[in-house]
């Protein structure tokens, strides 16, 4: 089911959460609200769900005006980050809840409610733990527990606030990839709230990145990593190193450095390059260097070195490099190395501008 988000506004006293707000979101998108704390997106989805009210605008569900319907009857399955299984209730009865509560005319039979609940656990590979209760069972398998739950009732629309964040980094790395294929499976629209950069990307088909009650981009995972849209989107995605530089003559300079610009870009504007340490090549040469350090920590982390360079004003410049590359240039602690880039993303100051050379 599509759901369109038109121009949401929702304010708690002098708080705004959401400011006019609007988002598409097709049919069987698996789409992630991502962003720090207090950005709006819990909010958003709440209103989504129809646990809170929007001050103004409009929820369609395929179509129809849903802003003012009973969260009971939007057919929304919602899991929270802390699982609310019921904990005097067996794993079955858990997951059998949202049947059993139905009224009589709609609620199916007691066999038709097994099957349903078994077919369930076992799609959550976890149909051995039937008879189990919530406190036998670890975070992980609480959480698909909770997931079953809220399928069992077949929603339209599943929505999950920080689905995996009670959950150590292993159990949630396994649990993003099992989302993932369960979403290919079911094909059920579904959105979810996360401030993890790292799920985000690995999960959704498209990324929503907001902050202060707005929306910072909407795209595919890979686009908007490649391509952000403004400086807080490209810091947020990652590690950066920023580079502040002036516009002359549609070039932007930074100390000996120079890239050409486009030409919208106005001589004497102050602008600031951001780069990833992934995107930095180290070189004992200067030429076509962005700046220079002198090596004071090197952690390797994988297949991956992190070299951190300290320039002559005290700022820190960190490159990431292959382990083949490092052999290769044979790196010291107290070595003078050259910072070389293969990618920049350039932002002028007070003005974003979109441009990624």
């Amino acid at each position: 089911m599509s759901i369109e988000i038109k121009h949401i506004h929702k304010q708690f006293g002098d708080f705004v959460a959401l400011n006019n707000v609007s988002l598409s979101i097709a049919s069987g998108e698996l789409l992630a609200l991502l962003g720090p704390s207090g950005c709006g997106k819990t909010t958003l989805l709440r209103i989504i769900a129809g646990l809170e009210k929007p001050d103004s605008g409009q929820v369609l569900f395929a179509g129809e005006d849903a802003t003012h319907t009973h969260v009971a009857e939007r057919e929304v399955g919602f899991v929270f980050q802390h699982y609310a299984l019921f904990r005097h209730m067996t794993v079955f009865d858990n997951v059998a809840f949202g049947l059993n509560v139905k009224s009589r005319k709609t609620r199916p039979s007691k066999e038709a409610i097994r099957e349903k609940v078994m077919q369930l656990l076992k799609m959550v590979q976890l149909d051995w733990l039937a008879d189990a209760y919530p406190s036998q069972l670890s975070g992980g398998q609480r959480q698909r527990i909770a997931l079953a739950r809220s399928l069992a009732v077949e929603p339209k629309v599943l929505l999950l606030d920080e689905p995996f964040g009670a959950l150590d980094a292993k159990v949630r790395k396994d649990l993003r990839r099992w989302l993932r294929d369960l979403h290919h499976d079911m094909h059920i629209t579904s959105v979810f709230v996360t401030h993890d950069q790292e799920e985000a990307l690995e999960v959704s088909d498209r990324v929503v990145v907001m902050d202060h009650g707005h929306i910072e981009q909407v795209g595919r995972p890979d686009d908007i990593y490649e391509h952000p849209a403004s400086p807080f989107v490209t810091q947020f995605l990652g590690d950066v190193n920023l580079f502040h530089g002036r516009v002359e003559q549609g070039h932007l300079h930074i100390g000996d450095y120079a890239h050409a610009l486009e030409p919208h870009w106005q001589s004497g504007a102050e602008a600031v390059a951001y780069v990833r340490p992934h995107d930095l090549d180290l070189s004992s040469l200067a030429d076509g260097a962005l700046g220079q350090g002198t090596v004071e920590h090197i952690h390797a982390v994988g297949p991956m070195v992190r070299v951190e360079l300290l320039q002559d004003n005290g700022q820190t410049i960190e490159a990431a490099v292959s382990k083949e590359r490092y052999r290769e240039l044979g790196v010291l602690p107290g070595d003078l190395l050259y910072v070389v880039p293969k990618k920049v993303s350039v932002f002028a100051k007070p003005q974003v501008q979109d441009y990624v050379i």
